[in-house]
């Protein structure tokens, strides 16, 4: 529980990055290896058996355990003292046989991982659902463009919302696609010792190992190889800053004096009764601004001395829980942010006059360089535009009347709705990507 961290709290993923979490998967850690020796024949499928039924995090005292941890620099050393004396003493001899404390922890640490990445997704995917109904609901909706924060040339709300999608589905696939393996290589990832307990192949109780426990298994030992870690790291900020996109964009929409997005249940104020704040895209904001920071500190982790680093490997345990919650906490809240999403489609015609047919000026001087010419079109729109800013009246009212333009339908180029190019074609090829 996070004071200060409110969008993490209550998402799925809040119980996969736990203290609990994180306690449960380094006793998985300890017990898979037990079984993966014991398939093996290495150890007494007895042991194998004790160990795992003393793994369970209910029996340990987390709290303790952190405080013990400070005298050795992490969690695992007097984890590995508590499980030992929880199992019976015969089979005490068999808990962290061969391994070193990085391979248990890294290997924990991939654990809570995959078992968050499987929710964040699955939050992804309900998410690009939204956005995908939303984008073919609004295949045609027409609304300023903008660029450099001014009205640019229309577009439309569906192609808008076919390119969140497609950025979501983005973040999804790159989760997917990275690698979690087990940790396993000994004090300096020479396997050496499980050589000397007896392993005749340690490169197979490596496979053993993931096998256990569901992971991948790594060419080599990755102590100070942190591709893992590095990968997983660039996945979650992306992640992060794909959902930030979108609430982003709903941010500057749904501001008070442009409302052409709503969130459907705003925040309140403590001071303004009247404000429904838009919390859920605010959160995400907030998230996606922290991300690349943490993801920073993992990829700073990559510089990692010897066969295994002071401090750098370390940095990393807290940094990467902490991205797991955020992006998991952003996930959730993109999920109730694209469900509930108000589109004010009235609003976004409206606002395409704000301009008084300068939005479409680009087809206007397109379409009158093939009647006039080129150098004509510029100065008749150069004057049109003049007179309309002196006179406030629109663009069309300016061309109304000149000579050189009485075989022109005016009023057609002008209209915003024609002019949105290949936008609906682009949103019916984003919606066929699954």
């Amino acid at each position: 529980m996070t004071l200060f961290d409110p969008g993490s709290e209550d998402a799925p993923t809040e119980r996969t990055t736990s203290e609990q979490a994180f306690l449960q998967a380094l006793l998985d850690a300890e017990s898979g290896l037990t079984r993966a020796q014991s398939a093996l024949g290495l150890t007494p499928a007895e042991a194998a058996d004790a160990v795992t039924a003393a793994a369970v995090a209910d029996a340990f005292d987390v709290r303790d355990l952190a405080r013990r941890a400070r005298s050795g620099g992490n969690p695992v050393i007097p984890l590995v003292a508590d499980l030992t004396a929880a199992v019976p003493a015969e089979y005490g001899a068999y808990v962290h046989r061969g391994a070193t404390s990085q391979d248990v922890l890294d290997t924990a640490l991939m654990l809570v991982a995959t078992r968050t990445l499987h929710l964040v997704t699955e939050e992804l995917d309900a998410t690009a659902q939204e956005l995908g109904r939303i984008a073919a609901e609004h295949r045609d909706t027409v609304l300023p463009g903008r660029t450099l924060t001014q009205h640019a040339v229309p577009t439309t709300f569906g192609l808008k919302a076919a390119g969140w999608r497609s950025l979501v589905l983005d973040a999804r696939d790159r989760l997917r696609a990275v690698v979690l393996p087990v940790q396993l290589g000994g004090a300096a990832g020479t396997l050496a010792a499980f050589e000397a307990y007896g392993a005749p192949d340690p490169l197979a109780l490596v496979a053993a190992y993931a096998d256990q426990l569901g992971l991948s298994a790594t060419m080599l030992p990755w102590h100070v190889l942190r591709t893992p870690v590095a990968d997983l790291a660039g996945a979650l900020a992306f992640a992060a800053g794909a959902l930030g996109k979108v609430a982003a964009d709903v941010l500057t929409l749904s501001r008070t004096e442009i409302a052409e997005l709503a969130e459907g249940s705003g925040g309140g104020s403590s001071a303004m009764p009247h404000k429904a704040n838009p919390v859920r895209s605010t959160l995400i904001v907030a998230a996606a601004r922290r991300a690349p920071g943490l993801a920073a500190t993992l990829y700073g982790s990559l510089s990692a001395e010897d066969e295994r680093p002071a401090g750098a490997w370390h940095a990393e345990w807290a940094t990467l829980r902490e991205l797991l919650r955020l992006v998991g906490g952003a996930a959730r809240d993109a999920v109730e942010l694209t469900r509930g999403l108000v589109v004010r489609d009235d609003v976004m015609r409206a606002h395409l006059g704000l301009t008084g047919g300068a939005i479409v000026s680009e087809r206007v001087s397109a379409e009158l360089a093939g009647v006039v010419g080129r150098a004509r079109a510029k100065e008749l729109l150069g004057a049109a535009a003049a007179t309309a800013r002196e006179r406030g009246c629109s663009l069309r009212e300016a061309l109304a009347g000149e000579p050189d333009l009485k075989t022109v339908d005016v009023g057609a180029l002008l209209d915003p709705a024609r002019y949105t190019g290949a936008a609906g074609v682009l949103v019916d090829r984003a919606l066929a990507r699954t």
